[in-house]
């Protein structure tokens, strides 16, 4: 490819390596969408807890789904990811605080956990259960929430309730594409956990949807409401097709870029890629910001938390101990 051409798309740039989002535009193909990928994020919010090898997979799953979502959001606030439910995984929480926080967690029944995966019943479906998936846009105090809930009926693994909250929610046709792996180190010991997801979708000149826009110029950067009734056409159905050839080895390999990733799909019909952007593993929580929860609780639920005569406060997200002094309360 030559030096204009790789201009052109704006491939001329340094490859992008692990926790990063990275938009991308096919505009022959009228369709848009960003490539995540994750690793030592993703590795030390799982390796922290110890989780068991599928939660840990399932936990993957929605800490990427999170990231491909929250990170196209171009004001200050949040995006959370949490879902409720009957199976062994009966809570999920990821937090992305704009512009490049991740935090998740995940609780789950051991036992049943490490019976469903002896008898091969340990798909990210079954560990979901029954039950639901709220996606949740924080605009901050002043702004009023949006959410979207999606019903989980104990078939659909997370990349089908995505494809059902777009549906629902923004009414484009979108496909996602999810892969968690767990590679061994070069040269040491141990192994490391990462992923990478793509999300892409079909905007034709009918309109653009409600998440905020990639940079770029033209049709790229309307703020239109898509069409409802739109019908299926040969551009999204090469690049979906073309998408759907995404191996989930080639999207969680440690030595295949986002940037080259995408020319492998896209090469013959162009795409555009745009500056990655980075993506942390962060908590927000603060030593301060706990005192004013446990400040909240009455004196009597306060008295219950006494333990050996001072309270302990343990963060879900990473573990972080805090200890306060109950007369100061």
């Amino acid at each position: 490819m030559s030096q204009s051409t790789l201009e052109q798309f704006g491939l001329n740039r340094p490859e992008s390596g692990d926790d990063v989002a990275v938009p991308f535009a096919l505009e022959t193909l009228d369709s848009r969408g960003r490539v995540v990928r994750l690793g030592d994020a993703l590795d030390t919010i799982i390796s922290r807890h110890g989780y068991p090898e599928p939660v840990a997979r399932l936990l993957g799953e929605a800490t990427t789904l999170a990231a491909l979502i929250g990170s196209s959001l171009k004001f200050e606030g949040r995006f959370i990811l949490q879902s409720r439910t009957d199976g062994p995984v009966s809570l999920l929480v990821v937090d992305f605080d704009t512009p490049d926080g991740l935090r998740a967690y995940a609780r789950y029944d051991a036992e049943t956990i490490e019976k469903a995966a002896a008898e091969g019943r340990a798909s990210p479906a079954e560990l979901l259960g029954k039950g639901i998936l709220a996606l949740t846009v924080d605009q901050g105090v002043h702004m009023d929430r949006y959410q979207g809930i999606v019903e989980l009926g104990g078939d659909d693994g997370l990349e089908e309730v995505a494809h059902t909250y777009f549906l629902q929610s923004e009414q484009i046709p979108t496909r996602v594409r999810l892969a968690v792996a767990e590679y061994s180190e070069r040269g040491t010991p141990g192994s490391c956990w990462r992923a990478g997801g793509v999300l892409l979708q079909h905007l034709p000149e009918s309109g653009t949807p409600h998440m905020a826009d990639l940079p770029g110029d033209g049709d790229f950067a309307n703020e239109q409401t898509a069409d409802p009734d739109f019908v299926e056409d040969d551009s999204w159905t090469e690049a979906r097709a073309l998408l759907d050839t995404v191996t989930d080895a080639e999207l969680a390999d440690p030595d295949l870029s986002a940037e080259r990733l995408l020319f492998r799909l896209y090469h013959e019909t162009g795409v555009r890629v745009f500056e990655p952007q980075i993506l942390l593993e962060r908590c927000t929580c603060s030593a301060e910001r706990v005192e004013q929860m446990i400040y909240d609780f009455t004196p009597e639920d306060r008295a219950e938390m006494v333990v050996d005569g001072q309270i302990e406060v343990v963060c879900e997200f990473c573990s972080t101990h805090y200890h306060f002094n109950p007369n100061q309360f």
